[in-house]
């Protein structure tokens, strides 16, 4: 489910300033979707979109000063809906007076800041989509591994908490262990965060719950991260197949993003976190152009046509 947000969650995530409403913060946001209400000033008000937040910026400012004070405040009343979450000006504007008096009326916050008309929609766009998309739970636990997002999933009890353990005391991050709260940031963006309850906390069969930001300091842990690829941990068996040469094609989808996924064999005596952050290593190396696959099979292909010539 997404999360809720409110005004005040808003002011203070994009620093905005409250110019009046400091009582109705509380109002809830329900979409990221931001007008600007350029149609609505010259009265057109078939598709206002009520449940957004309004933006003013220099263009709507100057159009309603050259409009007369009845005419702005009956257009003021008509934008005031009791849906509308807040108001806010941009370029550190002053908002209209008929804004003010109808806002007030409506007890509707209006929010000002010093920033552009397209930085602070930009800003405040960007922050609501992420707190507003949908979100999926999934069993498994997110590390920052020099700078990858690698999720590691498995059966429980495989081996995905120690492993975090010991890449967090090899210098990495961790994001979540146990659940990880998976939202889909952009067309090609998957993002990964832990739930409240569980924010900076590990458990280790044995041990119990560990705060690793308290054991390891604030460096260890992020508070989100882009999923980049999966790490499944699978129990070995002999009969089993495994990919030996890094050609597997796996892959797994979350909304309408497409995850790469590679699955490593858990057996006894097997070092899983350096070979995770081989993996996160060997991914980042392949995303900037290098393929040591590609290399073994033109190393190959070269020595075939070598032996074959000498023949």
């Amino acid at each position: 489910m997404p999360e809720s947000v409110t005004v005040a969650d808003l002011v203070k995530v994009n620093r905005l300033d409250v110019y009046s409403g400091e009582d109705h913060l509380d109002r809830q946001i329900t979409t990221s979707d931001i007008s600007r209400p350029g149609l609505e000033l010259t009265g057109y008000f078939n598709y206002y979109p009520a449940k957004r937040i309004q933006l003013l910026g220099i263009t709507e400012t100057s159009f309603a000063k050259g409009m007369t004070h009845e005419k702005i405040l009956d257009v003021m009343r008509k934008m005031c809906q009791p849906e509308t979450p807040a108001f806010v000006i941009s370029t550190q504007l002053d908002p209209p007076e008929e804004l003010k008096q109808s806002a007030e009326e409506a007890g509707i916050p209006i929010l000002g800041t010093k920033l552009t008309t397209s930085r602070v929609l930009s800003n405040m766009t960007n922050y609501l989509e992420g707190k507003l998309a949908e979100r999926q739970s999934v069993h498994g636990v997110l590390v920052d591994i020099y700078g990858v997002g690698v999720m590691i999933t498995g059966d429980s009890g495989v081996g995905k908490s120690e492993t975090a353990l010991e890449l967090v005391k090899r210098g990495h991050r961790l994001i979540a262990d146990d659940r990880v709260e998976v939202y889909q940031q952009d067309e090609q963006t998957l993002v990964g965060a832990a739930p409240a309850i569980l924010s900076h906390l590990l458990e280790i069969r044995g041990i119990g719950i560990i705060d690793v930001m308290n054991l390891f300091g604030a460096g260890a842990v992020r508070s989100e991260t882009d999923i980049d690829l999966i790490v499944h941990l699978q129990a070995w068996k002999d009969d089993n197949h495994f990919d030996r040469l890094g050609n597997n094609s796996e892959s797994q989808k979350f909304f309408d993003v497409v995850v790469p996924k590679i699955t490593i064999p858990v057996r006894t005596g097997r070092n899983l976190a350096i070979i995770v952050e081989a993996a996160a290593m060997n991914f980042r190396a392949r995303s900037m152009g290098y393929d040591a696959t590609k290399v073994f099979d033109d190393n190959l292909n070269r020595l075939i046509k070598q032996n074959s010539q000498n023949n």
